[in-house]
């Protein structure tokens, strides 16, 4: 569905560049097929290095040329983008944003046009083809729109489809879900070092004790308690340490980190489109 199309990358930094790899890696298009847009010259000679698709400074070219657009920019520099865009843009265009916050209602109407949008959520580890990103679509977009975006997503991680209403929450759940996994991962490195552990030793414990745990709740299906009683034997190690962080509300802090962080991209989404209509 992708091999005779154009896909531009407007904002290819580091989410950009991990999609620019899935699709040639994927073969799900050929590089000659791919135009990147961002601010430094610099980055672009590196990803036409890197990947051997077409670069340039000008969002519009990129525009211009494409049909599908990826909007892999910052949410606070959305309006200007797409006002600088708007006039290029036609209803045959696909656009896939990567914008947290940003509604595929608020981008129709900035770019005057009935184009499908398909609004994305992904998080940092598609830099390593292990992101996990939800999608949704917009009024003007159909199942063959959501096809696309999946193609192109599932090439750097798994996929899910949901409403666009629950988008903020995805946001605050696996989007900026690796923050609190990192704050784990550290937090028990340092709990190593404590406890004698080099650190360098301790760090490479810790970041595989978190990965192989994900692995086996993925592809075992078990629910996370069935796996945790499995480990907590009677009057051992383990249940005496779920006991201090049962204690400490570990669940209550990771519980209310997703709800808050839900509320920021919710709050986000209104200063963007509140200053829009200043």
């Amino acid at each position: 569905m992708l091999t005779n199309k154009t896909i531009g990358i407007i904002g290819a930094g580091h989410i950009g560049a991990a999609v620019i790899g899935g699709l040639i890696k994927a073969k799900l298009t050929s590089p000659k097929n791919i135009i990147a847009s961002r601010r430094s010259e610099d980055n672009l000679a590196e990803l036409a290095k890197i990947f051997g698709i077409h670069t340039t400074t000008d969002n519009k070219k990129v525009a211009k040329s494409s049909d599908i657009i990826v909007l892999a920019i910052k949410p606070m520099n959305s309006r200007d983008v797409l006002n600088e865009i708007k006039e290029l843009i036609t209803p045959s265009q696909v656009i896939i944003s990567v914008m947290a916050g940003i509604r595929t209602s608020f981008i129709n109407s900035i770019l005057g046009v009935e184009c499908p949008v398909i609004r994305t959520m992904p998080n940092t580890p598609v830099l390593v083809d292990s992101g996990a990103t939800a999608i949704s679509k917009g009024k003007f977009a159909g199942e063959e729109h959501l096809k696309i975006a999946h193609a192109i997503f599932k090439s750097i991680g798994t996929v899910e489809v949901v409403p666009e209403n629950l988008l903020d929450a995805v946001t605050g759940l696996s989007g900026s879900g690796p923050a609190y996994i990192y704050m784990v991962i550290e937090a028990m490195t340092d709990g190593g070092v404590k406890m004698g552990i080099p650190r360098q030793i301790a760090f490479k414990l810790a970041a595989q004790t978190v990965f192989g745990a994900a692995k086996l709740v993925i592809e075992t299906g078990k629910h996370p308690a069935i796996l945790k009683d499995e480990v907590t034997t009677p009057g051992g190690t383990a249940i005496a340490a779920v006991h201090e962080l049962e204690t400490h509300g570990l669940r209550t802090m990771l519980i209310n980190a997703v709800s808050t962080a839900t509320i920021r991209s919710k709050e986000l989404s209104k200063i963007i489109e509140e200053n829009d209509n200043a």
